[in-house]
């Protein structure tokens, strides 16, 4: 078998999916089943760099933030440092999972969790139309206060209440993306840009700073899988394959698609942007910029997926 360097994504329903409690230990024993099936790759000689969302975790964090500040008045950590929180608790879990499935397989394989930054422009249009919603639910009077008192941009929410908006601006640059790729190149299994990586824009004298944002994971896996040059970008979401009229009665599901014919799909608006459009649009951008194929299906069918016998594939 010729060995691949790969970029897997995690989606947020490969640790806490849908109708499940989200407790941590539901989602220990959740993430663990997908961790001994990356232990049967790495095992085959691959190289794998695992990434995550971080939903509904980092929506936690910020209500326990929101309570902190409500009950006991403790300041609110801004909305970078809950990314980088819950990039290292969830890292933790992965990792820790992963290791003990390696060690099952009596491979002795280092595997190590950056916190990673993700530099994002401040002249994104996003900024000054920030639209992804985050945290609690307010009444109109109590949005008011939390603008005032913190800066925050609020909305109302489909009728429900207002809630922080936030931008959402694209991926520029993963700011350790060599330190990643070193680690690779050592063998090393390497889990990283948690929750699309922590925003982080330049300032002065061309040093950094965080951002109050939310990177994509898609799009940050996608540029991350570019810079450390992987053959193939994995995308593990909730069904099992790309599906044409998804949820209709007709729908059929895509076991292969060329570039083209996904990228007249998606300008005819067969993929929603709210959920399977982003993961099209990574995959075009990475198969544009010279990678191998991309795989899209779910936890269940990953290893299946990667050995072509479920899932999709898109390639140029």
């Amino acid at each position: 078998m010729t060995t691949r360097r790969f970029v897997i994504a995690l989606g947020g329903n490969a640790i806490v999916p849908v109708g499940r409690e989200g407790t941590y230990y539901d989602q220990y024993q959740i993430t663990k089943t997908t961790m001994h099936q990356v232990a049967e790759l790495s095992a085959a000689g691959h190289q794998i760099v695992i990434t995550h969302g971080n939903g509904p975790v980092v929506g936690n964090i910020f209500l326990r933030n929101d309570a902190g500040y409500e009950k006991y008045g403790i300041a609110p950590m801004p909305l970078f440092v809950c990314g980088a929180d819950s990039q290292g608790g969830l890292g933790y879990m992965i990792q820790q999972n992963l290791q003990n499935a390696m060690f099952l397989r009596g491979l002795d394989k280092q595997v190590a969790t950056i916190v990673t930054q993700v530099l994002v422009d401040r002249g994104d249009p996003a900024f000054a139309n920030p639209t992804k919603p985050i945290g609690p639910f307010y009444s109109a009077e109590q949005a008011e206060q939390v603008a005032r008192e913190f800066g925050w941009i609020v909305k109302e929410d489909a009728g429900r209440g207002w809630r922080r908006v936030v931008p959402s601006p694209r991926p520029r640059q993963v700011i350790e993306f060599r330190v990643i790729k070193d680690l690779l190149e050592a063998g090393v299994l390497v889990i990283a840009c948690g929750g699309g990586g922590v925003p982080v824009a330049k300032c002065e004298m061309d040093k950094i700073e965080g951002i109050d944002a939310v990177i994509d994971k898609d799009l940050a896996s996608e540029l991350l899988a570019e810079l450390i040059e992987a053959d193939t970008l994995v995308i593990v979401t909730q069904v099992e394959m790309v599906y044409r009229h998804y949820g209709a009665p007709g729908q059929v599901g895509l076991r292969r698609l060329a570039a083209a014919e996904a990228r007249a799909m998606l300008e005819a608006g067969e993929f929603p942007a709210g959920s399977m459009g982003p993961k099209i649009d990574a995959a075009l951008m990475f198969l544009a910029a010279g990678g191998r194929e991309v795989v899209i299906t779910d936890p269940e069918h990953l290893t299946a997926a990667i050995n072509g016998e479920s899932g999709t594939s898109i390639s140029a």
